[in-house]
């Protein structure tokens, strides 16, 4: 599979929209990425499933451990054997999933070559979100992003500004010198998630007291000001039925998702990703990823590329300000948004075929160097499978 998906290699990377390449960035990997690369990929490709493509790859799983079973069954078995057998696979399957989602490991990691361009995340938690993971910092999601490419990530936890303000604090002088934490807040908007970029730090008093909802009049107020209104994204899952748009009543969105990190994210920005765009193009939004990251799993699923010149110099508030202008001014054609390509999964069939279609995927997009480790993996594990049995043979032989 290695060698025979060499063939048909694609980049790792894609436009999110065109689904076409990307010239200015590449996926990089650390030195031990690539010593664990048959893991790394695995785990990877794990994280970046819907929930419909995990249903389907753990059915498969179980389909070829049966057809195993049965086929082994015919030399001869036992009850105890097999419920052990079905034990230990059990056992595999929810070991990869908790390795995969609690334990830290390296990651893989966006590099651009327009010194222009700056990678930025619009949705991510700390702890103080009530759905946070418990002890996830501000300064570890720092190194999240850092470690996966990101330039700017901005903290959007529920009710909360403590991550955020704690993580502005220790930002770097200049965006340029490490990864930059900037403000935000998710909240309901007209019944849907929007994130408020700047809630809190530019703009106070737009939501209610318990942080929850964006205060329609407030918004108002605020959005009477064109190049100081403030900029909402709507998040997803969602309901794109009732995407706000601007109306008499109050302002609406800016921006939209087209990738979200959370399982039940993905499984609707793939299968809507058309309807998405559709919506970004009538409405004149942005179309933007976020991560969703509530400190589980350790690969980012996207990324969103957007053009300031002299970015790397500027401090964390005037940056902030600058990226929302560009939202706010340039709407549909300011940023770009890139994607993991990893197996579709937005149809029955791709679906019923997931547990080939995931691994095709997940071969075709390996680079040379991880051929090259994964090769280096088989061989050791079979030199030293062989080795093992060939010990026991002789041991037997002289017993």
């Amino acid at each position: 599979m290695v060698l025979l998906t060499a063939a048909f290699s694609v980049d790792a990377i894609r436009d999110a929209v065109t689904l076409g390449p990307v010239d200015e960035a590449h996926l990089t990997y650390p030195p031990a990425y690539l010593a664990l690369a048959p893991f790394s990929s695995v785990l990877d490709t794990l994280t970046l499933l819907t929930v419909g493509q995990h249903l389907g790859v753990l059915l498969w799983a179980i389909g070829v451990f049966a057809a195993i079973r049965i086929f082994r069954a015919r030399r001869g078995t036992s009850f105890r054997r097999e419920l052990i057998a079905a034990l230990s696979f059990l056992g595999v399957v929810v070991l990869t999933y908790l390795v995969g989602i609690v334990v830290p490991r390296p990651m893989a990691q966006l590099a651009i070559s327009d010194l222009s361009a700056l990678s930025l995340d619009f949705h991510s938690h700390t702890k103080y979100s009530h759905d946070g993971r418990p002890g996830w910092t501000e300064e570890d999601l720092r190194d999240w992003y850092r470690n996966a490419g990101f330039d700017v990530v901005y903290v959007t936890d529920h009710r909360s500004f403590q991550g955020a303000e704690r993580g502005i604090a220790s930002n770097p002088s200049q965006a340029g010198q490490g990864t930059v934490i900037l403000q935000g807040l998710e909240a309901f908007y007209r019944g849907e998630h929007v994130n408020l970029l700047g809630a809190g730090r530019r703009f106070k008093g737009l939501t209610t007291p318990d942080l929850k909802d964006v205060d329609p009049q407030s918004a108002m107020l605020a959005s009477l000001l064109t190049n100081m209104s403030p900029v909402m994204i709507e998040t997803l899952p969602g309901n794109l039925d009732k995407v706000p748009a601007p109306t008499d009543s109050g302002p609406g969105v800016m921006a939209i998702e087209i990738v979200d990190g959370s399982p039940r994210g993905l499984s609707q920005t793939r299968r809507q990703r058309a309807r998405i765009i559709h919506i970004a193009d009538s409405l004149n939004l942005a179309l933007v990823t976020g991560t969703d990251n509530h400190g589980w799993g350790r690969a980012a699923p996207a990324w969103t590329l957007m053009r300031i010149d002299g970015w790397r110099g500027m401090a964390t508030d005037s940056l902030s300000q600058r990226i929302e202008f560009i939202l706010r001014q340039r709407r549909r054609e300011s940023t770009r948004p890139v994607e993991r390509r990893v197996a579709g999964g937005s149809n029955p069939l791709s679906l019923a075929f997931a547990g080939p279609v995931v691994a095709w995927r997940m071969f075709t997009t390996l680079g040379p160097d991880e051929r090259v480790m994964w090769l280096v993996w088989t061989w050791g594990i079979f030199i030293l499978a062989r080795g093992l049995k060939q010990y026991r043979i002789r041991r037997s032989t002289t017993a």
